[in-house]
This record gives C-alpha cells, sequence and structure tokens, in this order.
C-alpha cells in the first residue's frame, strides 16, 4: 500500500484531482472482460511530464504502477489489485495529422475509434480495425501489439507505429518520436515497448503511420464445405484481387449458429448446415472496376468448387450486417461458464488442431461446447470451449492442459493478439524458448530493476537488484 506521504506527494505534483482513492479509485476499475482489482490509487495525469513525475516519485518509494488503457483488455494485463493504476484517459489528444507524410502523432490515451474517424476526415486510414474499437485506446493498442481485423494486409500494430514516447519506471522520458519509414541508425528502440504490456516503460505518445483510404470496398460471404478448401479459397483470392485483399475470417458452423439464432440478433446469411463461413474483403482504388473484379474472384472460386455458396453485399447496410455477425462475440456468455483462447498456429494444422481440442474436452466434459472463429488469413484463431460445470481455476487450468496442450503439440503461440497478462503467464515458456524468456528477464532488469512496472505480468516475477530498497 502507497504510504500517505507518497499520496500528499503526488497530489502536488499532479493536482488533488488526479489522485483518486478509496470508493473513487474502486469506480475507475470497472473494465471490460478482464479484471483489474481494486487499486489503492488511480492517478491520472495530463501530460508526459506528469506521468514522469508520477514514476519518479513512485520509484523513488518502490512502489508498483500499473497503466490502463481503455481497461478492455482480454489477458488481464490491467489488473491492479493493491498497486497505484496509472490512467491514460486524460491524454487523448490528436496534435498532429501530416497528410502528405500520411502520419499522425497522438496521444496515448486516445481512443482508436477517434483516431480512425480523424484520419478518415483528411481522406487517409489508420487500418488498425477490431471489436473493442470505440473503447481501447492507442496506448493499450501499442503496449499489446493488437491486430484485429485486417493484419492480412496492413500487419499488426507494431507495422502501424514509426515512433513513441515512453517514460520509463525511473521517469526518465525516452522520446523516439521518428517520423520515417526508414531509418536504421542504431536500434529500434520502439520495438522494446510495443507488445511489452507496460512492463518495461509507459507509452504516452506515439507517431502513427497513415494509407490513404481506400475509394472502393467490396464484402462477401460464403459458405464452404470441407476445411482443406478454405486455404484454396484464400490464395485464390489473394491471386486474384491483386493485394486488395483485406479481410479473411472465418467461422466454423457452432459459432455461426450462436450468432445468427435467438435472443442473438443477428440471422443467417446464408442458411445453416455448412461446416465453415467466410466473410471476405478488399478495398481498392476504383469502385466499379474493383467490384467487377471481385465478383468475379468469387464466380471462379463456386465454380471450382472452393465454395459452395456466396452472397455479395450491395450496400454498406447489407456490409454491415455481415460484419455484425462476426462482431458479435458477446453471445458466447450463452454458452457460460467458458474461457476464452487467443491462438496463432500454421492453417495446414489448424482443422486436426480444433478436432482434437473438441475430442479432448468432450472426453472431459460430454456437455461442453467449443465455439471457433477467427482470422485465419493470418494463422489466428479464437477458441471458446464452454458450458463446463464451473469457472473456478482448477477448472480454467484443465481446459488451458488441453486447447494449449495441442497448440504446443503444433508449434503455435498461446498468445496471437491479446498479449500474455497474468493469464497465459504460465505458458509462455510453450511458445518461447528458455533463452528468448531469458533474455526477457535481463530487459525487465535493466530497465526496470525495482520491478515496479506493470509487476508480475507477462514474465513470472524474479528477484530484482533493488527490489528490497
Amino acid at each position: 500500500m502507497p504510504s500517505d506521504d507518497l499520496i500528499e506527494k503526488l497530489k502536488e505534483a499532479l493536482g488533488p484531482q488526479a489522485v483518486l482513492t478509496g470508493a473513487d479509485a474502486a469506480e475507475k476499475a470497472v473494465g471490460g472482460w478482464s479484471a483489474l482489482g481494486v487499486p489503492a490509487v488511480v492517478l491520472r495525469p495530463a501530460s508526459t511530464e506528469e506521468v514522469s513525475a508520477a514514476l519518479k516519485l513512485c520509484h523513488a518509494a518502490g512502489e508498483a504502477v500499473v497503466p490502463w488503457g481503455g481497461k478492455t483488455g482480454l489477458g488481464e494485463g490491467g489488473e491492479a489489485n493493491g498497486p497505484i493504476a496509472l490512467s491514460l484517459e486524460r491524454m487523448n489528444r490528436i496534435e498532429e495529422i501530416d497528410e502528405a507524410g500520411c502520419t499522425m502523432i497522438v496521444q496515448a490515451g486516445c481512443v482508436l475509434q477517434t483516431v480512425c474517424e480523424a484520419a478518415e476526415a483528411k481522406g487517409l486510414i489508420f487500418p488498425l480495425d477490431l471489436g473493442a474499437r470505440g473503447s481501447a485506446t492507442i496506448g493499450g493498442n501499442i503496449s499489446t501489439n493488437a491486430g484485429g481485423n485486417r493484419v492480412i494486409r496492413y500487419g499488426m500494430t507494431r507495422d502501424m507505429v514509426l515512433g513513441i514516447e515512453a517514460v520509463l519506471a525511473d521517469g526518465t522520458v525516452m522520446s523516439s518520436m521518428n517520423h520515417l519509414i526508414k531509418n536504421n541508425a542504431g536500434y529500434d528502440l520502439k520495438q522494446l515497448f510495443i507488445g511489452s504490456e507496460g512492463t518495461l516503460g509507459i507509452v504516452t505518445r506515439a507517431v502513427l503511420r497513415l494509407w490513404p483510404k481506400p475509394r472502393s470496398q467490396d464484402t462477401g460471404f460464403v459458405a464452404v464445405e470441407s476445411f482443406d478448401r478454405l486455404p484454396k479459397f484464400l490464395r485464390h483470392m489473394e491471386r486474384a484481387l491483386g493485394g486488395t485483399l483485406s479481410a479473411f475470417e472465418v467461422m466454423w458452423e457452432d459459432f455461426y449458429k450462436l450468432v445468427t439464432s435467438e435472443p442473438a440478433k443477428g440471422r443467417p446469411v446464408i442458411p445453416h448446415g455448412h461446416p465453415f463461413y467466410v466473410l471476405v474483403e478488399s478495398m481498392g482504388g476504383d469502385q466499379e472496376a474493383d467490384s467487377a473484379r471481385f465478383e468475379a474472384a468469387m464466380m471462379e472460386a463456386l465454380e471450382a468448387g472452393e465454395i459452395s455458396d456466396a452472397v455479395i453485399a450491395k450496400s454498406q447496410a447489407e456490409r454491415d450486417t455481415m460484419w455484425a455477425l462476426r462482431d458479435d462475440v458477446a453471445q458466447v456468455v450463452h454458452t457460460y461458464p467458458m474461457f476464452t483462447f487467443d491462438v496463432s498456429l500454421g492453417i495446414s494444422d489448424m482443422e486436426s488442431y480444433v478436432e482434437d481440442v473438441r475430442a479432448g474436452l468432450k472426453a472431459k466434459w460430454p456437455e461442453s461446447s467449443l465455439m471457433v472463429f477467427g482470422h485465419l488469413g493470418d494463422g489466428n484463431l479464437h477458441v471458446i470451449p464452454g458450458r463446463f460445470p464451473d469457472a473456478e481455476l482448477a477448472t480454467r487450468r484443465s481446459v488451458e492442459a488441453v486447447v494449449y496442450g495441442e497448440l504446443r503439440k503444433r508449434g503455435g503461440s498461446v498468445s496471437a493478439e491479446h498479449g500474455i497478462g497474468l493469464e497465459k503467464r504460465p505458458y509462455l515458456g510453450w511458445s518461447r524458448s528458455a533463452e528468448e524468456v531469458a533474455l526477457m528477464q535481463l530487459l525487465k532488469r535493466t530497465l526496470d530493476p525495482k520491478n515496479i512496472l506493470n509487476p508480475g505480468k507477462v514474465l513470472e516475477p524474479v528477484p530484482h537488484a533493488k527490489a528490497a530498497e
């Protein structure tokens, strides 16, 4: 627990309105899907200078600090039960948009949807797109290296970030606000902080890379009769669309039924009865020509037997309807008690992986269900087993043994895009070598010798040189 003396010093540095305690702090700990605990104090700095001042004080006192973005993480990376939480919600401004250079300078607390809308208003696009777009923040996206629906074309968050400003554990401001796409002048230090979940430094500002806004958008929904046809259809669309394919989202039949049957509001775009459904989308530069190309590619796939049925959106409303099905993940609450997993593995291993996981779960829990969907084009599946007797930790560990055990056999990753946090920390070594984990520990001890930044997240706790001070 932070001392009264530290709290008073924080109030002097940030202002009393920026230091919440008691019931006010507990109220701020209401998040999305991840447990946040009850922090002793919530700090709400309004600038990088205030973040620096706060960390200097906490570092001197040896007090742990847990950074918060939009509080919608799914790996318990924002859990702050007891320590100080540092919310970046007040640092939410877009500082600059360079239309010629296609860059944007943004504060870490800015909401993703706000960034996307500001870019579009200038005829540009920030292509990161995910279900929590209305609440997730850029700082949170950077700290977890978020993926989303367009990775197949634009890459992960790290591919959209040119520069960052971060505050180290001792309050040092590390400014690497690079605007250049090509800059090989020494180490690319921003990469240390992208995906490190606030354990090495707190990102406060970023230079984002933008692209010209596409002039066309074509969306289709198809049914596929066997898994082996999915990669054939994917590669066919990649070739036929000439680099404009931007999304390839696959839904297993159980998930499709869940989001198109009551009490869900969605209704089938294509009738039930197919093992796989795909939402496919392209974004290009000429609506008339691109639509003709998209329709021709879909027709070729149908004639080749790669797909068995197809619907092409003819309006934005129809496009929204298709995407609403893919985004209606909240329907999985009807399979509670359930657990969510975010895994990555080779496309050729996916069919057997899902089958073996399903069989393993049924062997232990005959009444269990398994919902599977995801960004198949980039190897990412969201796996949601449900209908267990309870949601206790012991049950979760037994489920993890099945889900991650089959993944480990295939050389997959326990985290495709949601981070490690607390939830997946025991399994980090299943996807990273001992040498990689040792180097991560070395970086942590070097940049955060007192272990105050989001302690215990990502890496197992180890003795730090000054942890006892």
